[in-house]
C-alpha cells in the first residue's frame, strides 16, 4: 500500500512542477471568498436570482471530466457544493490546466449559482484559483480509514475522511461551553491557577515531574485543581471553578489518559447536599445540550439522565458485593477478598487500596443507572469531612453511571489540623511505597490555618463526554498520545 501512495505522491509533484512552469503559485498568500459554502447554500435562491458573481474556497473532495465540461464537488467546514468548468467559460488553456488538479487540493472560484440540469444546487465557475496543492492523496480515494490506531495516530486524516469525526468534536466545545455557561449563570467565577506546582495534591495519583532552567528546580504537573482553588475561599472567593487540563502519570484503558480535560468548583457555605443538588442539574443541562435527548447508550446499556438520581451508601453496597462490613472489617479479610476477585493490587496495600480496589472490581460495575454514591470511608478520603454520625464515613458523593465514576465531590475539610494529621497519614503511606498517597503541603495546611469557610468541592472530567459518546477516553481527545510507532 505504501507503494501506491508513493506513486501517486510522485505524480501529484510532477503536477506541481508542471504549474510552476506555467506560472502558477501553488501556495498563494491570500484569498477573496465572500461567502462560506453554507451560507451559498443557505442562501442559494435569493443569490443565484441576482446573478451576483460570489467567491467560494475549499478543498476539492470529487473530480470528473466530460469532454468540454468538468464537474467538482468542493467542500469547507460549513458544508459543500457541485462545481461546473466550462471550457467556452474558461477558455481553453485554463480548461487544460483542470488536468492538473487533484482531489485534495484547495481552490478558490468564482461565478454565479444556478441548479444544474439534474436539479442540483452548482456554481458555474467563471474563474479559478489553486490555494494549495495536495501531493499526497487523502485517504478515501485509495484505501479509506478504518483503522483506529491510524485514526488516532493521525487524527488530521481521520476528521478529513470521517464527518463524523468532526461532528464528535463540535459536540465536545458544545460539552465544555455548556459546563462553562452553567457555573457563570449560577454565580460562579472563573479562575486559571497554575499546571507547575511545588506538590501535587488533591487527588491520588503518581505525578509528572519537569525541571524549570530559569529556576533551576523541578515541579510536578498538576493532578487536580482543588488545593489552589481551596485557598482562593481562604483569599475571599465564595464561588470559584476552573475548567483545565491535568496529568496522570498512569495507565491507559477505555476510561483513563496520562492528560485530560476537567472542571472544579468550590462553593463556600454549602455542603454535600447542596453540591448533589447542582451538579444533577449541571449533568442534565449537558446531556441536553450535547445529546439533545436524555437517554443514551453505553456499551449496550440504556442510561436514562433525566430520572431523579438515587443515593447509594458505599458501606451497605460494599457489603452487599462482597459480604464485608466496613465498620468492623480487619485488613487481612480485605486482602483475602482482593486475592479472591483478582483485583489489581498489591496485597501489601494499605486497606484505603485494598477496599478501592474491590470496590472497583465488584460494587461500581453494577451502578448503571445515573445513582449518588454517598458515605464512603475515611481511609480513601482524606481531603473530606467526617461525618459526624460515623467517624468511619466521610460526606462525600461521586455521579456513577454506566458502571463508571463521573464526578467526585465532597463537604471539605477544613479543620487544618485534621488536615495535617491526615496528610501526615498519607506521607507514611508513600514512605511504605505507595507512590499515589497523597503528599505533605505545607503551605496548604498554613493557608486554612487562616481559615477556610464550610464547602462542598465537586469535580468532573471529559470521561462524562467519553461515556455519552460512547466511545473510549482516547477517541474523544483529538490528538491522544500514542505510542512510538
Amino acid at each position: 500500500m505504501s507503494e501506491k501512495i508513493e506513486e501517486l505522491r510522485k505524480v501529484r509533484i510532477q503536477k506541481l512542477e508542471q504549474l510552476r512552469k506555467l506560472g502558477v503559485d501553488p501556495y498563494p498568500v491570500s484569498t477573496s471568498r465572500t461567502h462560506s459554502i453554507g451560507e451559498a447554500v443557505l442562501k442559494f435562491s435569493q443569490i443565484s436570482d441576482s446573478k451576483k458573481q460570489i467567491t467560494l474556497t475549499g478543498r476539492i473532495k470529487a473530480l470528473r471530466a466530460h469532454g468540454k465540461l468538468t464537474f467538482a464537488n468542493l467542500e469547507d467546514e460549513s458544508g459543500s457544493i457541485q462545481l461546473l468548468f466550462r471550457e467556452d467559460v474558461l477558455g481553453a488553456e485554463r480548461f487544460k490546466q483542470l488536468e492538473l488538479l487533484d482531489i485534495g487540493d484547495f481552490l478558490e472560484v468564482s461565478g454565479t449559482l444556478a441548479l444544474s440540469k439534474t436539479g442540483e444546487k452548482s456554481l458555474e465557475a467563471k474563474s479559478y484559483k489553486l490555494l494549495a496543492k495536495s501531493i499526497r492523496p487523502i485517504p478515501s480515494e485509495f484505501y479509506g480509514l478504518k483503522d483506529i490506531e491510524t485514526r488516532l495516530r493521525k487524527r488530521y486524516l481521520d476528521l478529513l475522511a470521517n464527518p463524523e469525526t468532526r461532528e464528535l468534536f463540535r459536540k465536545k466545545t458544545i460539552f465544555w461551553q455548556t459546563v462553562r455557561n452553567f457555573m457563570i449563570k449560577q454565580g460562579f467565577l472563573e479562575v486559571w491557577t497554575p499546571v507547575l506546582e511545588n506538590i501535587p495534591g488533591g487527588a491520588d495519583a503518581n505525578p509528572f515531574v519537569t525541571h524549570h532552567n530559569a529556576l533551576d528546580r523541578d515541579f510536578y504537573l498538576r493532578i487536580s485543581l482543588e488545593l489552589p482553588l481551596k485557598r482562593l475561599l481562604v483569599g475571599g472567593f465564595d464561588k470559584v471553578f476552573e475548567i483545565g487540563r491535568l496529568f496522570r502519570n498512569e495507565g491507559i484503558d477505555r476510561e483513563h489518559l496520562q492528560e485530560y480535560d476537567d472542571m472544579e468548583f468550590y462553593w463556600a457555605y454549602a455542603d454535600d447536599k447542596d453540591g448533589m443538588k447542582l451538579a444533577e442539574k449541571l449533568f442534565k443541562e449537558v446531556v441536553k445540550k450535547v445529546c439533545g435527548t436524555m437517554e443514551t447508550e453505553y456499551e449496550g446499556h440504556r442510561i436514562n439522565w433525566a430520572n431523579k438520581w438515587p443515593k447509594v451508601d458505599y458501606f451497605k453496597a460494599f457489603k452487599e458485593a462482597s459480604g464485608l462490613d466496613l465498620n468492623k472489617v480487619t485488613d487481612d479479610q480485605l486482602r483475602s477478598k482482593a486475592k479472591e476477585l483478582g483485583a489489581d493490587v498489591d496485597v501489601s496495600a494499605n486497606a484505603g487500596r485494598l477496599i478501592d480496589a474491590i470496590y472497583k472490581k465488584n460494587v461500581r460495575p453494577k451502578l448503571i443507572q445515573p445513582s449518588f454514591l454517598v458515605g464512603h470511608p475515611l481511609a480513601i478520603s482524606p481531603l473530606a469531612k467526617l461525618d459526624p454520625k460515623n467517624p468511619k464515613k466521610v460526606l462525600r458523593f461521586q455521579i456513577l453511571a454506566a458502571g463508571t465514576e463521573l464526578g467526585n465531590a465532597w463537604a471539605e475539610l477544613n479543620d487544618p489540623l485534621d488536615q495535617r494529621k491526615r496528610f501526615e497519614q498519607q506521607m507514611k503511606l508513600r514512605e511504605a511505597g505507595d507512590k499515589e498517597a497523597q503528599m505533605m503541603d505545607e503551605d496548604y495546611v498554613e493557608a486554612m490555618e487562616y481559615g477556610m469557610p464550610p464547602a462542598v468541592g465537586f469535580g468532573v472530567s471529559e470521561r462524562l463526554f467519553a461515556v455519552l459518546m460512547n466511545k473510549s477516553m482516547r477517541e474523544t481527545v483529538i490528538f491522544p498520545p500514542m505510542k512510538e510507532q
